[in-house]
């Protein structure tokens, strides 16, 4: 999720502990709010030379269940002495605040689809539930307003409104979530298919249009459906699987590249193709801005005349953001 959300649920669960001490809601807050961001400081773990590091550690072990505990204490070593001794709090409490908040962060990602490893070192599997989107108003904005108003009035009751509002927001995402696959299994029984998989993923911000992506032996479907209210199928289009002979012949199996897609494929879930406009670039079929489309967000760069150590290069894609919201938005909006 975006940092805004992260931290005003990293908050509001500190908050709501508040019931005897009330006048420890704000410091609470405040505590919380920082160490529920916390956990993406990953994102400085980048390498010049490896643009794929940031991608094999971001939501990884910060984000681990077993690290809360330890990235409680590391926010506190931290935060006591800026904030925690100002509030006259002693360190176990300022402790028991950031690891709260800290706690929020790895449930809230997996809640969306881009993959966390809850269970490192046991495991590297990435665990995405795909029931809210990454950044999603209608969760966020009722949340960070409440812990606000629950510091500023020193009112804990509140704070307990923003986690009742959070557990029922996921819970409607879960039921779309539920929705939206009877439909995507409509689409490809219609189509005499038998997906080796089949995964549905909210669109951005919102929870009433999911993106369909289903998998047969040699290619990926993508479609849209408008889930819950008012149903509606956005068919999409298909795209072939990557084939190494096919698409990137040229590859040497034991060079740099061809790792550094098996990295980006792992990162992928496996859905992973050639971007049909743009040769010699591999492309995750899990992310567009339009959600019936296959133009990726972010992708790997591969060059024929690379030396054999040469690493893949990292791409994002957003310059037709604006044009694709829109089209988004008459999908969400019945247009």
């Amino acid at each position: 999720m975006d940092p805004l959300t992260q931290g005003a649920l990293g908050a509001a669960l500190p908050q709501a502990t508040r019931s005897k001490n009330k006048t420890h809601v704000g410091i609470a807050g405040a505590l919380g709010f920082l160490a529920g961001m916390a956990p993406d400081l990953d994102v400085l773990i980048r390498s010049e030379t490896d643009p794929l590091l940031y991608l094999e550690y971001h939501r990884q072990f910060t984000h681990s269940l077993i690290f809360i505990p330890v990235g409680g204490a590391i926010c506190a070593l931290a935060l006591h002495w800026l904030l925690g001794r100002r509030w006259q709090l002693t360190y176990l409490q300022t402790f028991l605040f950031c690891t709260l908040g800290f706690a929020t962060h790895a449930f809230l990602d997996a809640s969306t689809s881009y993959g966390t490893v809850l269970f490192w070192p046991f495991s590297n599997e990435r665990f995405a539930w795909s029931i809210i989107s990454i950044v999603d108003p209608l969760f966020t904005v009722p949340v960070a307003i409440l812990v606000v108003l629950a510091g500023l009035r020193r009112r804990p009751v509140l704070a307990r409104i923003a986690l009742a509002w959070a557990g029922l927001y996921l819970t409607a995402g879960l039921l779309q979530h539920h929705a939206a696959l009877a439909m995507g299994e409509e689409i490809a029984a219609s189509r005499g298919h038998t997906p080796i998989r089949l995964e549905v993923k909210p669109s951005f911000a919102n929870i009433l249009v999911w993106r369909v992506i289903y998998e047969t032996p040699d290619r990926y479907y993508v479609d849209a459906v408008r889930a819950g209210v008012q149903p509606q199928v956005f068919p999409g289009v298909s795209i072939p699987k990557l084939d190494y002979d096919r698409d990137l012949p040229w590859l040497d199996p034991a060079s740099q590249q061809a790792r550094d897609i098996e990295r980006f494929r792992w990162f992928s879930n496996g859905f992973v193709a050639e971007d049909p406009e743009h040769p010699n670039r591999v492309i995750d079929v899990r992310y567009s801005f339009v959600p019936n489309s296959v133009s990726a967000l972010w992708s790997i760069q591969l060059g024929p005349e690379a030396p054999p150590t040469a690493h893949a290069r990292y791409q994002t894609h957003r310059g037709q953001a604006r044009e694709s919201l829109g089209i988004l938005w008459r999908m969400v909006s019945g247009g």
